[in-house]
């Protein structure tokens, strides 16, 4: 990788952390059942993940996360958030390029490969079984941590629909070079 390369790649780590904290901090719905709140920064985790790849994608999600916790008053939060959203990253681009090789990675629904949609999901599912255990251990009784798994759920839900309609979007532009994981390859 040249330093022009590096530097690029720096840059847009350090913006995606940026957009990412700025999506969790700016709409903040607070979730019933539980401390936390719903947060539209998921959309971005996945989108860094589709620019960075699992390394990036994991930087960029767990720090922009951590940071909008310590930002709004969670901090309680920001280190399990760190973790957490920093493994929802990793795990989205390892199983992307897991299943890059397989005949589903030729399968796209509307430009976009079902294997980043599936890759998504399951760092979506992820990210609920986190926080249902660390809200379970916060409250003192784990299954009151997965009260708040519904609205986790629709978290991740509206960041996956939102992603991806931008990645579709992005994969039409001659910003589809910047994507690690790009639809071109």
């Amino acid at each position: 990788m040249s330093r022009n390369e590096k530097t690029n790649r720096l840059v847009l780590t350090a913006l995606m952390i940026c957009l990412v904290m700025l999506a969790t901090f700016a709409i903040r719905v607070p979730s019933p059942f539980t401390q936390g709140y719903i947060h539209l920064g998921d959309s971005m985790i996945f989108l860094a993940v589709l620019l960075l790849g699992k390394k990036g994608g994991a930087v960029a999600g767990g720090l922009g996360s951590a940071m909008a916790d310590m930002i709004a008053g969670y901090a309680v939060y920001a280190p399990w958030t760190f973790i957490i959203k920093g493994i929802m990253g990793f795990i989205m681009g390892w199983f992307i390029e897991a299943s890059s090789k397989s005949k589903l990675a030729a399968v796209k629904i509307g430009g976009m490969p079902v294997i980043q949609i599936i890759g998504m999901v399951i760092a979506g599912l992820e990210m609920v079984i986190g926080y249902g255990i660390v809200d379970g251990v916060f409250a003192g009784n784990l299954l009151a941590g997965f009260l708040g798994a519904p609205f986790n759920v629709i978290q991740f839900t509206v960041g996956l629909v939102l992603a991806t309609l931008i990645a579709m979007a992005l994969y039409k532009t001659p910003a589809n070079k910047f994507f690690e994981y790009r639809i071109d390859k």
